[in-house]
């Protein structure tokens, strides 16, 4: 592994660290605790933010939109994750559920993205120009759930010319299976680099 993580062009995408995800009374959490306990998921994402802060990396917080009454009704062709989403009330806004889980706050300096809709963290939100505002180019991506969020924002920034790093323990799914394909069938075809997290503090270490 060559890549470096020079912190004046590197962003950390946190996506989707709600409480609903990332809490054990989370609505979510069920989905994802299996793979997330095997991982040590949230030991690994706080090792990650932390060393990120430490190295001047700027931290990106990329919600997912937060549900509210009326959501969908009126749409002519939303997701069945979408409709989900909105049965479970999952990430509702102004509740417990739809805040970030308190050992990922916003701090100054962070930046908070708009609320994407579906499963990228770009399309219809202000990602794209906050991370060209600041000069980032490289993007590490953590967070949930592997095989659709992450995936989708990963894909649609090589899209756009960012250099993509994965982190095999700074996600989750809801099945191995889900795991597998994400991580090691999808990834290798558009992610420059999939890393542990060990490999990633020390390669952001080195950098640095």
């Amino acid at each position: 592994m060559t890549t470096t993580y020079d912190p004046s062009i590197t962003a950390l995408l946190c996506i989707d660290f709600y409480n609903d995800f990332l809490s054990e009374d989370g609505k979510l959490w069920p989905w994802v605790e299996e793979i997330a306990t095997e991982n040590h998921l949230l030991d690994n994402l706080r090792t990650i933010v932390s060393t990120a802060r430490a190295a001047g990396i700027k931290i990106y917080h990329v919600p997912h939109h937060r549900w509210e009454p009326g959501d969908y009704v009126n749409w002519k062709y939303p997701s069945p994750y979408q409709l989900g989403a909105a049965q479970r009330q999952a990430f509702a806004k102004d509740t417990w559920g739809g805040t970030f889980h308190p050992d990922f706050p916003v701090l100054e300096g962070d930046i908070l993205v708009k609320e994407h809709w579906g499963s990228s963290g770009f399309p219809n939100t202000d990602l794209e120009h906050q991370l060209k505002a600041y000069g980032r180019e490289k993007i590490i991506c953590v967070g949930l759930l592997a095989n659709t969020c992450l995936e989708a924002t990963g894909r649609y920034g090589m899209e756009l010319g960012f250099h993509v790093t994965l982190v095999r323990d700074g996600t989750a799914a809801r099945s191995p299976e889900a795991l597998h394909a994400a991580l090691d069938i999808d990834a290798p075809t558009y992610a420059h680099e999939v890393l542990t997290t060990d490999e990633l503090v020390r390669a952001i270490k080195a950098t640095v």
